[in-house]
């Protein structure tokens, strides 16, 4: 009965989501609740756990996902991600622009969502097109693919950041495992477009949409390449030295470097730094302009941070369904928790069209389980939510809206669009989950 709730209740989410558009804010509330009525919980014990479960999730992800966004639009107001953009271009060659423009996205769409970063970058693609006399749409699989790969597995990005809050995983190795996926999946996207691009047909069609590319981003506040990768490196280095130094062979010791990097890499802390760094790309920017770019960033963050906390609150909802003991698999069936959590994923992101949406869902499904799994030492649960981030990109097709903005801002039909865009994702989701089972066999 509680795994037929469970299946109800992930349905009624695609549905919500997919036929009556509604926000997925209400529809994973009304599932907690719904959910918490049908397992006999009383009015009071389902809303002290939604309670607990939306607080606990929000505690130690909120300002995180604030600060994250703060850094992601003033590197796109400054100009910032393009002039990162032209020195990767610049440091690998005109005649690999192509793989130049992957690198770019995925550098870029650490703290950017990949939306904005394509369409940020794609004037890009036809400049370089008619340099080289590479296809365009070679370009722009690759810059769209490139995206995609950091978008669900390196922090900040919002979705590995919810994740590893509803899993309880640690953020570091979270971001450390996730540059060793992101990368090879990154590079998978590029040889597809090598592969593909040349065959696709770019359409000449009155591209309307592109209309909306204009405003701050295209001013030239003198940004140099070093002022631009600061506010996205810092934070990085900070996160990932914290999980060095709490290792527990202990490499830091624990003197006066150990406590630094601890406090430091804090991931509050980390991203308050990278928002330092971020407000000086805006020292010749009107205090008006900069307000109203704050403005806009926590707008984003608080769509972000809500349905983080819905997410957790489903979440805590399904703690009190005892799923393990109908989960068939012995506490050493990590390989098979991996396998279930990604396809999950897939599912919801296929099914729905948001890899957020997708990744939290999904994450709060696999919390009870990660026991059953015998997925509890912490870079397991790393590898948890890398494996959730592998199946919410596949794949991206008609209802997402990234694969929208690719296919306008590149001209590509709808069939153009899946045969490159949508298949690169599937692509590009096969080999995330094949790095991270060869990962979890290493480590």
């Amino acid at each position: 009965m509680e795994l037929l709730i469970l299946g109800l209740v992930i349905c009624f989410i695609i549905l919500a989501t997919v036929r009556f558009k509604m926000h997925p804010i209400f529809s994973l509330t009304v599932a907690a609740i719904t959910t918490g009525f049908l397992l006999g919980l009383s009015p009071k014990e389902i809303m002290l756990t939604i309670g607990d479960g939306f607080g606990k999730t929000l505690s130690s992800i909120a300002l995180v996902i604030a600060f994250g966004t703060v850094i992601g639009i003033y590197l796109e107001k400054t100009g910032s991600t393009k002039v990162l953009a032209n020195y990767v271009l610049k440091l690998v060659g005109l005649k690999r622009s192509p793989l130049a423009m992957n690198l770019a996205g995925y550098i870029i769409s650490i703290p950017v969502f990949c939306d904005s970063g394509f369409i940020i970058l794609s004037s890009l693609n036809k400049a370089m097109s008619k340099k080289t006399g590479i296809p365009v749409l070679v370009f722009a699989i690759s810059l769209a693919t490139g995206l995609y790969a950091a978008h669900v597995f390196v922090p900040p990005t919002p979705g590995p950041l919810a994740a590893a809050a509803i899993l309880e995983a640690d953020l570091g190795m979270v971001l450390i495992f996730g540059l060793l996926v992101s990368i090879p999946v990154s590079l998978t996207g590029y040889f597809w477009a090598r592969f593909i691009g040349k065959s696709l047909r770019q359409e000449l069609i009155e591209n309307k949409v592109q209309t909306i590319v204009k405003g701050d981003e295209e001013e030239d506040y003198g940004i140099k390449p070093i002022q631009a990768f600061l506010p996205l490196l810092a934070p990085i280095v900070l996160i990932a030295m914290k999980s060095i130094a709490n290792y527990p062979s202990n490499p830091l010791g624990q003197g006066y470097a150990f406590k630094i990097f601890d406090f430091l890499g804090n991931p509050i802390i980390a991203l308050l730094v990278g928002v330092l760094f971020a407000f000086l790309l805006g020292r010749k920017v009107s205090s008006k302009k900069k307000e109203s770019w704050v403005g806009e960033a926590f707008k984003q963050a608080g769509a972000i941070v809500l349905i983080t906390g819905a997410g957790g609150a489903f979440g805590a909802i399904l703690r009190t369904i005892d799923i393990a003991s109908f989960v068939q698999l012995e506490s050493s069936s990590g390989i098979g928790g991996l396998l279930i959590a990604f396809t999950i994923a897939m599912v919801l992101k296929t099914a729905q069209g948001s890899s957020t949406v997708a990744i939290i869902t999904t994450s709060a499904i696999i919390a009870p389980l990660l026991e059953t799994f015998g997925l509890t030492v912490i870079i397991d649960k790393a590898f948890a939510v890398l494996a959730i981030g592998a199946g919410a990109m596949t794949v991206s097709h008609i209802n997402d809206s990234y694969f929208w903005v690719v296919s306008q801002f590149s001209d590509m039909n709808v069939k153009t669009a899946l045969k490159g865009h949508t298949l690169g994702t599937f692509f590009q989701g096969v080999v995330g989950l094949l790095m991270i089972l060869v990962l979890y066999q290493i480590f």
